[in-house]
């Protein structure tokens, strides 16, 4: 991993490693220091940290931080910041004249409204509407911009002028978060529910995370990332549904261990 890596991000913005302190190392020796153990393999370590992303023994995971620069625009950064986790600090528009940095979706970028979620857009816009409200939004923000130096050229403050820029320019910001609830930012931001733009900023992070601690991220993605958790009403649905036997010759199958087996065969039918 090359030090202080920058990813691009969207058509103008990146996120890049500033630093990290720890490993999938430290999380197992946080670990074992609760009950006096020593150093291990990789491997050893390995089984360990699965044992913990899978059992939700969250804090060894917190001895590793990460440190990033971002530039994103100012609609993603607010969604990002509703993570109350991280420290954070944002470039400040009181005493910095922001770049003429827009976020400008290309035409078959544009998304319509969702109709099930109103949260969300989803599908294509029609190519001749999309290519317009592209140009619209183009247009827009060069007008607020254009608006914004005019102010500050008549003397306004910068805290004030700033007021005409709308949320589609990028700001700058490092964030510093502890593995478990950068993990827990991932889970979210990677869903399909997320906003696509947010996404991609997850998509470039996750990148890095898993190339740092590679153990921690099979972890995640077998324990969190894609796995689905039930109801006790769905619990007990499945339980009727597929018998204990089944069950247990599709998990031996998988190649899951006997621990495992047996753990799995616990969620569902009990002790």
């Amino acid at each position: 991993m090359a030090e202080f890596e920058s990813i691009p991000v969207l058509d103008k913005g990146f996120v890049r490693l500033i630093d990290v302190m720890g490993d999938d190392q430290r999380i197992a020796a946080a670990a074992r220091v609760s009950y006096g153990g020593g150093a291990k393999s990789k491997r050893e370590d390995a089984a360990l940290i699965d044992y913990l992303m899978r059992n939700h023994h969250t804090s060894p995971f917190e001895m590793v931080e990460f440190t990033f620069h971002v530039k994103a625009p100012i609609f993603v950064a607010r969604q990002w910041f509703r993570h109350r986790t991280a420290s954070v600090n944002e470039i400040s528009a009181r005493y910095s004249v922001l770049d003429d940095d827009f976020f400008q979706p290309a035409a078959e970028e544009l998304r319509g409204q969702g109709a099930a979620n109103k949260q969300v857009g989803e599908g294509n816009l029609p190519s001749s509407e999309a290519a317009e409200l592209a140009n619209l939004i183009k247009r827009s923000n060069e007008s607020s911009y254009a608006a914004y130096e005019k102010l500050l050229e008549g003397g306004l403050a910068r805290e004030q002028a700033r007021s005409v820029l709308p949320v589609g320019i990028y700001t700058q910001f490092y964030w510093k978060q502890d593995l478990h609830n950068l993990l827990h930012f991932l889970k979210l931001r990677l869903d399909w529910h997320a906003q696509a733009e947010i996404r991609a900023y997850a998509e470039a992070i996750s990148g890095i995370v898993k190339r740092v601690v590679p153990a921690s991220w099979r972890a995640f993605e077998e324990h969190a990332l894609h796995s689905a958790s039930f109801s006790r009403a769905e619990l007990q649905a499945i339980s009727r549904l597929v018998s204990r036997e089944t069950l247990e010759t599709e998990l031996r199958e998988s190649g899951l261990s006997r621990s495992r087996v047996e753990e799995t065969l616990r969620k569902i039918y009990g002790s």
